[in-house]
């Protein structure tokens, strides 16, 4: 049953390769991690929740916030999704709504974000959520060509094309599904001035560069939890 609709906006997927064997022991028994090329990825994704509302509700009365998440990429049964380490965003009603809705680990944070020149987006976020590892961020990325459709097969369609996330809650595990068009992204850079959350979810920071993609955004739809 669709629940949700609303609209991802100004997305930046920002992922590393790492040794599959690290993200294996950080998930539910039940899920493995996915690959490409041998590679698991972990995806530190800024971006900005808009018109978030009940399904066809007017979209003047959705929550507008930012949300960042810290994703891996995994299956079950041979169906791809993701799984989320984190999800901070700075709205409380947001916040309660998606906890109770989708059993995701959603934290409370103070965020920031502008708009800076070139088509650029600066993201700042910090945790305020009790009983959690404090958490800072703080960033700026912008595209550098026009988004179009990734190519088929390549790391950035593996990356973005996931209409499934895992969740565990009351000792099972379940499935969400997403609904929405075909992302159009493109190649992006991004330069961090502070990223906690590869240390806030027990990991060391990744070697090397990110594979770094934008988007413009799209219009999604939300499924309620099913059991996996």
């Amino acid at each position: 049953m669709r629940v949700i609709d609303m609209d991802w906006e100004r997305v930046c997927f920002a992922s590393w390769p790492v040794n599959p064997r690290l993200v294996e022991r950080s998930l539910p028994d039940s899920v493995d991690a996915d690959t490409y090329d041998g590679q698991a990825y972990l995806s530190v994704v800024p971006f900005l929740m808009g018109r978030v509302r009940p399904r066809h509700a007017p979209r003047r009365v959705g929550l507008d916030f930012a949300e960042l998440n810290l994703r891996t990429y995994v299956e079950h049964d041979g169906d791809p999704g993701i799984y989320f380490y984190n999800l901070d965003a700075d709205d409380p009603v947001g916040i309660a709504l998606a906890r109770r809705l989708f059993s995701l680990p959603y934290y409370r944070a103070d965020t920031r974000v502008e708009r800076v020149p070139d088509d650029g987006t600066r993201f700042e976020s910090t945790r305020t959520h009790g009983g959690v590892p404090q958490c800072a961020f703080a960033a700026t990325y912008r595209p550098t060509e026009t988004p179009a459709r990734p190519d088929s097969g390549s790391l950035t369609e593996w990356l973005v094309e996931r209409y499934r996330f895992y969740t565990e809650g009351r000792s099972r595990l379940w499935y969400g599904e997403v609904e929405h068009p075909p992302w159009e992204v493109a190649d992006a850079e991004i330069a961090f001035d502070d990223n906690d959350l590869f240390a806030a979810n027990g990991f060391d920071h990744p070697a090397g560069d990110p594979h770094v993609a934008y988007s413009p955004g799209v219009p999604v739809t939300a499924h309620h939890l099913r059991p996996a």
